[in-house]
């Protein structure tokens, strides 16, 4: 099948992969997001599904404005039968979702209709949830709402941050998408409508959202940080200083402490939490690398009065 792939981050880099080598399709062009500023110096480079286009020979295409009349028209000329998309970031008009003859079909990381929206594997480790998985979904105007081909069940671990399971989502979701677009072509496979119950939103990860809330109980703080794990990253401010936190531990067999109050010793850091205290990880001042939180606090000097806020 004639596909043109979409998609702009490094998790849809597996599902790209898996399309570029399957014997039965073939990727004739990559629409992903337009250079954008990256590393120290701010320079415009390609995203990664971009980078990877090109290094294949795959022609990529980066409109500003997907929706404009000229990039239909530049779709229309490229005639693909289906249009695969994973992460792609940003919003399909009617017009342009009409121009393959199979529609647009998404790879979502979970199973719809929950978590629909941008984070769906940050909210479903900060909610908790023992199992998540993949969803290839015919695209619609409405968000995350069209009907469903397939979808892949994977367990959340106890310690998984949304790195980790992320990174194994993207690769069992290939494999979903690949069966999903074989299916397609052969005519076997029939949308089906999302169920009407069980519907959630999984908004985009802000910098605020990710500021820890001491307050709220240890797992709650757990799973929120685990959740913003590696991107954007948790944080708290310590005195006058904004610090990067990694994974915690909670330790129901230490003494309890007031949320936010900050208990360091030669081997541990422990925060105070609404019920248990947690261990610090790591640790990342402003302008430096991460580092073990034991090793932080001796080199912080922390005054008794300081707290984490």
């Amino acid at each position: 099948m004639r596909l043109v792939f979409a998609g702009t981050p490094e998790p849809a880099l597996a599902s790209l992969r898996r399309l570029i080598e399957s014997p039965r399709h073939d990727v004739v062009a990559v629409l992903t997001r337009p250079d954008a500023a990256a590393g120290r110096r701010g320079k415009p480079a390609p995203s990664p599904v971009a980078q990877l286009a090109l290094d294949q020979g795959i022609p990529v295409l980066r409109p500003e404005r997907p929706n404009s009349d000229e990039f239909v028209a530049e779709l229309t000329e490229l005639a693909p039968e289906c249009c695969a998309v994973v992460a792609y970031g940003a919003l399909l008009s009617e017009r342009l979702l009409a121009v393959p003859r199979h529609g647009w079909v998404n790879l979502h990381f979970s199973l719809l209709p929950a978590w629909r929206g941008a984070a769906p594997v940050q909210a479903a480790i900060a909610a908790g949830d023992e199992v998540t998985g993949a969803t290839t979904f015919q695209i619609e105007p409405a968000l995350d709402s069209g009907p469903v081909y397939g979808v892949v069940t994977e367990t959340v671990r106890p310690s998984d941050t949304a790195g980790d399971l992320l990174e194994r989502l993207a690769v069992s979701g290939a494999a979903l998408l690949e069966s999903t677009m074989d299916g397609i072509a052969d005519g076997a496979l029939t949308a089906v409508p999302q169920p009407a119950e069980g519907i959630t939103v999984a908004p985009k990860i802000t910098v605020e959202s990710a500021r820890v809330r001491w307050e709220l109980p240890a797992h709650v703080v757990d799973r929120r940080i685990r959740a913003v794990t590696p991107n954007p990253g948790a944080w708290t401010m310590i005195g006058d200083l904004r610090v990067k936190v990694g994974p915690v531990t909670v330790d129901d067999t230490a003494d309890p402490l007031p949320p936010g109050v900050i208990q360091a010793d030669r081997k541990a850091v422990r925060i105070g939490t609404g019920s248990h205290p947690v261990r610090l990880g790591l640790v990342q001042p402003p302008g430096k690398k991460p580092m073990n939180a034991a090793d932080w606090a001796r080199g912080a000097r922390l005054d008794e009065d300081v707290r984490a806020s």
